[in-house]
């Protein structure tokens, strides 16, 4: 990744700076860049002397014992700041969440950006990290486009080095997002068929915001959840209004039996779109753990994740209105299968977890729902075709 910070100094002159995460040919020094906020490359400096000692030495407790202090010396060398003055090394960042951090903390290129405009007297205006190369084979990264920080490694970095400054709020943190309320398609006593609005969560949260669960408890009482749509995704979802009847709608989820469709615009590209007017995406599935929600391809510890898809239209300026029908249910599998370079290569418009947000809202829509009834056993099928219109999207 690469980094830009918009700084002022103490005359008002505004002016910028430029970090990179990680080394470039093995170097963390290059011309033109912030340096990194502690050298670990330096050939004659003491990681890489006792890096070299504890590859010496023979595998056990004694070199995982060395491994593991040297770990820990790496973080107390990296020293951060933040716009109150305070500086504390990683390890007192982690450790007031009770957390250890990971290695690699500290090299990414926000956290070298920030910690050089507090040691030379700047103050941060504006920051932004955007990929540059190929991308790597697990994630979806496109050459050009901005990326929020890590979770994993950043989050909490950044959290503490952030402080004393006026930021805006977190985007990924945002809470109920749409005037829109829910809709119900279909009641019993058994089951309840309503429409999520993009913008609502599924299921209650870590934050505040009501859920459509919630919204639906206040109305008909007793009601239970057996799947979940992304709070950014609108579209239809099922709900159980007994124990026995949640127990039967998820054997069915589980056994893949319930038939799921849905509609959504992929970005334009810089290439021609050259997949095949229907198609089959396999790709298997892993949580990124250092940047959660995202999910990434891992073919050794990923789990599978297939998706059919049918192309409905190329509009003229590129972007491309698609069915999905997901054969699996992995979370974000539509998302990754849209933008991974091994599925389409099209991020979702309005994806700014794996594409970018330009678009507004979510391009995605469950738009059609079948099953069977837990009590009577008919199949029902229950569509709406409304929810990525023109008008709806904008007015998300």
């Amino acid at each position: 990744m690469l980094g830009v910070l918009k700084v002022e100094d103490k005359e008002g002159e505004v002016g910028y700076l430029y970090g990179f995460s990680g080394t470039v040919g093995g170097r963390a020094v290059v011309p033109g860049f912030v340096p990194p906020i502690f050298d670990l490359t330096d050939p004659d400096g003491y990681f890489r002397r006792r890096e070299a000692e504890i590859s010496a030495m023979p595998a056990g407790a004694e070199r995982k014992a060395a491994s593991a202090e040297l770990q820990a010396w790496i973080f107390e060398q990296y020293r951060v700041s933040n716009a109150r003055g305070e500086t504390l090394s990683i390890r007192e960042v982690f450790a007031r969440r009770g957390l250890v951090p990971p290695g690699g903390t500290g090299d990414c290129a926000a956290p070298k950006l920030l910690q050089y405009a507090y040691t030379h007297g700047l103050t941060p205006i504006a920051m932004g990290e955007f990929w540059y190369g190929s991308s790597p084979a697990s994630e979806v990264r496109e050459q050009g486009r901005f990326y929020p920080s890590c979770t994993g490694k950043c989050g909490p970095l950044l959290s503490f080095m952030l402080e004393g400054l006026d930021v805006a709020p977190n985007p990924l943190d945002r809470e109920y997002t749409t005037a829109d309320e829910p809709r119900i398609l279909y009641e019993d006593d058994a089951v309840l068929v309503a429409v999520k609005p993009a913008g609502m969560l599924s299921v209650p949260g870590r934050t505040h915001a009501k859920s459509l669960l919630e919204w639906l408890r206040e109305r008909f009482g007793e009601v239970h959840s057996c799947h979940r749509l992304d709070m950014d995704t609108s579209g239809v979802m099922v709900f159980a209004r007994s124990l026995a009847a949640q127990a039967k709608l998820e054997r069915q989820f589980a056994e893949r039996e319930v038939e799921k469709r849905y509609r959504a615009r992929l970005v334009a590209g810089d290439r021609p779109f050259g997949h095949a007017r229907k198609g089959t995406i396999a790709l298997p599935l892993l949580l990124d753990w250092h940047d959660r929600p995202r999910q990434m391809v891992d073919f050794e510890k990923g789990k599978l994740a297939v998706t059919e898809y049918e192309v409905l239209e190329e509009l003229p300026g590129g972007e491309i209105d698609i069915l999905f029908f997901p054969k699996t249910g992995r979370s974000h599998q539509l998302r990754v299968h849209a933008a991974h370079a091994r599925g389409l290569g099209r991020p979702i418009k309005g994806d700014h977890l794996y594409g970018s947000a330009d678009g507004g809202r979510l391009w995605l829509h469950a738009e059609s729902l079948a099953f069977r009834h837990p009590v009577s056993g008919e199949r029902l099928c229950f569509t709406d075709l409304g929810g990525l219109t023109e008008s709806a999207a904008a007015n998300s």
